[in-house]
């Protein structure tokens, strides 16, 4: 199946009836996904736009970046999340946006250049080779087009706050959702970014307050981070 861990689909299909609730496993994704909407809005100008979302699962930024005027097409490997995103899709209403089940590598060889913005958020680091999708994003902009990203940075205070804190003591996700060997350090993700002709052109952090359970935009890139990048003409 090329570049993903079967057990990785497993184990979000699994879940898939409840990517849309927002007091289930998935609340967190429901909770920042106002703020990276706007931050990616803010920078790209998303009415009009072809935008691609790579890794879409059952569809909460593709939706919502559809509901900005986008032109959206949302990718992914998981056959029970795209399914849901389908149906919800369907129910809302939403007309500008599709969805397919393939990998990114496959979508950058059958269509280069053809996306103004590309997002790739929470995704790298759930698949074995994350150098690889962020070479396909790279492929599927045009150029001066806007790649955005988003992971886990990998040190003793990601793994506190990102696997102990969020998955065992304020249970935001179940457990097992992360590995921390696959968290990425923001260095060896701007380095990737180069290598595919991709120029950093911001970065933020997120953090996440549990009493307000509300997330935040900040300079401090140790635990969750964001990159938007621009292809190099």
């Amino acid at each position: 199946m090329g570049n993903v861990d079967p057990q990785e689909l497993a184990k979000f299909s699994e879940l898939a009836h409840r990517w849309w609730d927002e007091g289930s496993e998935f609340r967190p994704l429901h909770e920042m996904n106002p703020l990276r909407l706007e931050w990616i809005d803010t920078l790209a100008r998303l009415p009009g736009k072809q935008v691609l979302d790579v890794g879409c699962g059952g569809g909460i930024l593709a939706e919502s970046m559809a509901h900005r005027a986008a032109h959206v097409t949302g990718i992914d490997l998981a056959t029970k999340p795209l399914g849901v995103a389908r149906l919800h899709a369907l129910e809302t209403g939403v007309e500008n946006i599709e969805y397919r089940e393939i990998a990114a590598e496959a979508l950058a060889a059958e269509r280069p250049q053809a996306y103004d913005v590309v997002t790739c958020m929470e995704m790298l680091e759930h698949v074995p080779e994350p150098a690889s999708v962020v070479q396909a994003c790279s492929t599927l902009v045009r150029p001066g087009g806007w790649v955005f990203f988003s992971t886990l940075n990998r040190n003793a205070k990601s793994f506190l706050l990102g696997i102990v804190g969020a998955e065992y003591v304020l249970q935001l996700l179940p457990k097992g959702t992360h590995e921390y060997a696959r968290f990425i350090r923001p260095s060896e993700l701007a380095r990737w970014c180069r290598a595919a002709g991709l120029a950093l052109e911001s970065s933020r952090g997120m953090e996440y307050n549990p009493m307000t359970r509300r997330f935040r935009l900040t300079d401090d890139t140790s635990v969750n981070y964001l990159f938007a990048c621009r292809r190099r003409a």
